[in-house]
């Protein structure tokens, strides 16, 4: 198969990934900070070198404050109920995945908080003056997708993080979509929470992902109980990690992430972006000015950051025939549909049908565009 859906979940992962998981469950596999043995301790230093590489990756101060979670939904899960509370307010976008706006929708409808959703520019761009504007007294996070899974075109964090930090709000960025792709630094950004997930850009396996959880935020727990350590106290440790860490780790897929981490460093987060795009470029530009084709978003040509997802419709096709046809008849995976991002469909005009949404990946290539190019155009004919 041509798998074209990497903004899903990355395929195929870099050998090193594989390896390293297969040799950590054989050799490995103990139960980190739960006992005194070499195994025990060798699972627990994987750990730490996995919290060590995903700070260096976003520039985060202090690797204890990385906390590892199954992935960017339960991170952000952790963030949204661990800081709000009732009375508060919250400034987002309309173009969130499902991941902050159903939490948010939730509380919301049963009178928690009170939501403001600030309005896209036609490319998927919000402009930082309008999330300031937005802010009220009451106002206690800003929480924005750093890249749309849907348009490909990412947010101005740095200067969104400027205007909210000058207003003493937190701030949240959800780079589910954008980690290992776009550069983040937490500190030069001014980023208090950050949400990542394992799986997509990182490189890692599902099953994986993380919290970076600043000092200026104090989260209550999301899940309470063992650490391994000061088994003696009656609640949860406020020591981080272990404040926002229970129960036994995913240890075979946090080695398996430690690798992918090292294998985006070792390319550089830049050049990976530049490939992606490059091919998401190569896309548009074969199916501009074909009259059957839909493109949506802002063109790969252009110079402002964005990933290399390009979402599409064949004229008089819905998204899920596309899909199948690609799938059943020339062996091409893309997704289609409304990518669990209902708002960002309606400020297309695309739902609730949705589109087709190619996500090529690191180990894509010019080839596999091209025969995906020929299957479109065979398709709407």
């Amino acid at each position: 198969m041509i798998y074209l859906d990497n903004a899903a979940t990355s395929h195929p992962k870099p050998e090193s990934v594989y390896a390293r998981m297969d040799q950590f469950a054989r050799e490995v596999g103990a139960n980190p900070g739960r006992s005194g043995h070499r195994m025990a301790v060798e699972a627990e230093r994987e750990i730490a070198a996995a919290r060590g590489a995903l700070a260096g990756l976003f520039g985060a101060p202090d690797s204890n404050r990385v906390i590892l979670t199954l992935n960017a939904t339960d991170a952000l899960n952790m963030i949204l109920k661990g800081i709000l509370v009732e009375g508060d307010h919250v400034v987002t976008t309309e173009l969130e995945h499902n991941s902050v706006a159903r939490p948010l929708n939730r509380m919301e409808q049963e009178g928690a908080i009170r939501v403001t959703r600030v309005k896209a520019a036609r490319g998927g761009a919000v402009d930082p003056g309008d999330v300031v504007k937005a802010i009220e007294d009451r106002t206690r996070l800003v929480v924005v997708g750093h890249a749309s899974n849907v348009l490909g075109s990412a947010q101005p964090i740095g200067a969104i993080g400027e205007a909210v930090r000058s207003k003493d709000r937190l701030f949240a960025v959800d780079a589910a979509q954008s980690g290992g792709l776009l550069p983040i630094d937490i500190e030069t950004q001014k980023i208090d929470l950050l949400a990542f997930t394992g799986h997509k850009g990182l490189l890692g396996p599902v099953g994986t992902g993380g919290a970076y959880v600043g000092e200026r935020a104090a989260l209550r727990p999301w899940r309470e109980g063992g650490t391994g350590g000061d088994s003696a106290r009656q609640l949860q440790p406020e020591e981080y990690p272990h404040a926002l860490e229970a129960g036994t780790p995913n240890t075979v897929g946090i080695a398996g992430l430690a690798q992918g981490v090292r294998y985006v460093t070792d390319r550089r987060v830049e050049e990976l972006m530049r490939h992606e795009v490059g091919l998401a470029a190569l896309l548009w530009e074969s199916l501009e000015g074909d009259s059957r084709f839909v493109l949506y978003g802002p063109s790969p040509r252009e110079t402002a950051p964005r990933t290399g997802v390009v979402s599409l419709n064949v004229a008089g096709q819905p998204a899920s025939d596309v899909g199948a046809i690609l799938d059943s008849s020339f062996g091409i995976g893309v997704r289609a549909g409304l990518h669990c991002a209902p708002g960002a469909h309606r400020h297309l005009g695309t739902f609730p049908e949705g589109t087709v949404r190619v996500s090529p990946g690191p180990f894509n290539t010019r080839e596999e565009i091209s025969a995906l190019v020929e299957a479109l155009r065979e398709t709407a004919s």
